[in-house]
This record gives C-alpha cells, structure tokens and sequence, in this order.
C-alpha cells in the first residue's frame, strides 16, 4: 500500500485526479491540500470534500485550504468552473458534509502528514509547488520522508503555455503561478517525476471522449467525468484542452502507462523567461521526465477505475 498525498489547484482535470486516485486499491491517500490556483479554492475546496463524500468508500481522509497566494495568477475565466463544478447535481443530493476541514493551511498540513507517515509519502502535485516549498521552509526534514514527488508542471521540449506581458511564453502556468517555489523544490533532495507539457499533449479531451463518457452514465463516477468535462469549452484560436492532472495521477500508479527518461533540468527566475524549465545536463538537477504515453491504455485505466467506483449517495 503507498501511501499518498494529493495537492492540487481545482479545476475540472484535478477534481477528476481525486475521484480516481480514490479508486486505486493501491493507494491509501493520507491528505488533500488544495490551492488557489486554475480554480477558486473555496468552490474547490468543497468540490473535493463532496467528492469524498460520494466516492471515497468511507475513507477517513480530511481537506487542507491553502492560504498560498500567487506571483502570478491564472486567467479568472480558467478559474470559473470551479464553480460549476461544485454545483454538479450528482455532487449535492446531501448538503451536510462529512468529509472534515483541517484548521490549519494546506502547507502545514502536508509537514504534518509526511511526518506522521510511517513510509515514506508519494506527493502528487497538480498545480503549483508553493504548499511544497513553503513546508520544506518549515520543515526541511520532510524530504526525508518523501518517496518521489510527481508533478504536472514545466516542459522541456514544448513552448509554454504562458500569454501574458512581459513573458515570451516559454513557462508552463503551474512554473509560472511561483517561479521561486519550482526553485526551492528543485532545490531539495527530493526525486522528481516531471509531467510536464511535452507528454500531456498526447492526451487531448476530444469530443469522441465525451461522447464515450456520455454512453457510460449508468456509472456514477463516469457519469461526473463525463459532467466535469462537458464544463470544458475553449474559445481561444488553435487552444485544447488536455488531461493533464489526469495522467500526472494514474502515472503515479500505473507506470506501464508511460515512457521516462533520466534527466537534469534548471528553472529561470525572470522576465521573460519567469518559470521556464529547461534542460541543463551540466549542472542541472536530477529528475525523471515523462516523455510519452501510452494513450489507449491510459484511457482504459480511467474507464476501469471509473466502472468500480461506489457512490456512496445512492
């Protein structure tokens, strides 16, 4: 059983990440910390505690809000359907959670579960490293007890997804939201699985998928992918979405399901290059980057995961 931390910034492929990381028999998912990133964290934060509520078998398993703030923030219009999200039907058939609140910040949060664990912690990180960063401020013995972070963040081969002033759009946004946090994890000592845009652009949100998802409602959690990603509409020239958080999860997991290699990687502080990642084989850091996908296979193990799912309001 590994024992796993999830900390993600609430938007639709996040809250997706929690649904199915809550179905792996595998894991024993030891906390949730959720930040203001692509999502409204308090629309967020109730999402994933209502997620809990009705798919997570029971579980004992507490939400953390983090009071991290931004260097720079997403675009509000990505940051909407958090909202939207939480309002989902199949989401509110009971209005009293269960699912507890942590009375402290995600950050301290995350310190205390890492080192309360009695193996060593596998973190997931969906949206910026700052909760990270911050707790090994706090706490630089936490890496200690750290197994590997995964992170969906950065890209290597890709341009960046970034299009704000004074930016050249080298930055993936989950970089680019606190360059200087990307700096401290990469920092530590801690091993790094990278996901970052190269590898998640072999994963798009078609309109095959949702037709797919939208012939397997008889599912519950199926049926709120398939609602979580009706949400999605880009109105930006040549812009599609991808499952980014998703893959970064099931890699996690299911390595079968991606190609790596060993690299060096260093991060750029400053305009125009503020939260760029790039390969530095002299004197980079260590990590692990995920350079394909095996997509079908990715596919069928969101499905499987989905099929097994109890919903715990029926």
């Amino acid at each position: 059983m590994k024992n796993v931390y999830l900390n993600h910034d609430g938007n639709i492929d996040d809250f997706i990440s929690l649904l199915l990381l809550l179905q792996m028999p595998e894991i024993n998912l030891i906390g949730v910390g959720v930040i203001d990133g692509d999502g409204y964290v308090d629309p967020a934060v109730s999402a994933s505690r209502k997620i809990i509520d009705a798919f997570g078998q029971n579980s004992q398993i507490s939400v953390s809000r983090s009071n991290s703030r931004a260097i720079h923030q997403f675009p509000k219009e990505w940051r909407l359907t958090a909202f939207s999200f939480n309002d989902l039907p199949i989401l509110n058939e009971r209005q009293n959670l269960k699912t507890p609140l942590t009375s402290q910040p995600a950050h301290l949060d995350l310190v205390e579960k890492i080192m309360q664990s009695k193996s060593k912690v596998t973190l997931v990180m969906t949206g910026p490293l700052t909760d990270l960063a911050r707790a090994i401020m706090v706490n630089p013995q936490i890496t200690d007890n750290i197994a590997e972070l995964y992170w969906m963040g950065g890209s290597l081969h890709e341009a960046g997804n970034v299009d704000e002033p004074n930016h050249n759009g080298s930055a993936e946004w989950n970089a680019y939201w606190d360059p200087e946090a990307v700096k401290t994890v990469w920092d530590s000592n801690i091993n790094i699985v990278m996901v970052g845009l190269d590898s998640t652009k072999q994963v798009p949100l078609t309109q095959k998928l949702k037709w797919h998802w939208a012939s397997l409602r008889r599912y519950p959690a199926l049926d709120l992918i398939g609602q979580g990603y009706a949400l999605v509409h880009s109105f930006e020239a040549n812009s599609t979405y991808y499952l980014w958080d998703v893959l970064t999860t099931l890699s996690c997991n299911y390595p079968q399901i991606i190609t790596t290699e060993e690299t060096k990687s260093s991060v750029n502080l400053n305009e125009p290059e503020a939260g760029r990642t790039y390969y530095n084989p002299e004197s980079g850091r260590p990590l692990t980057f995920v350079t394909s996908v095996n997509a079908p296979k990715f596919f069928d193990k969101i499905d499987e995961l989905g099929r097994k799912a109890s919903y715990n309001w029926k």
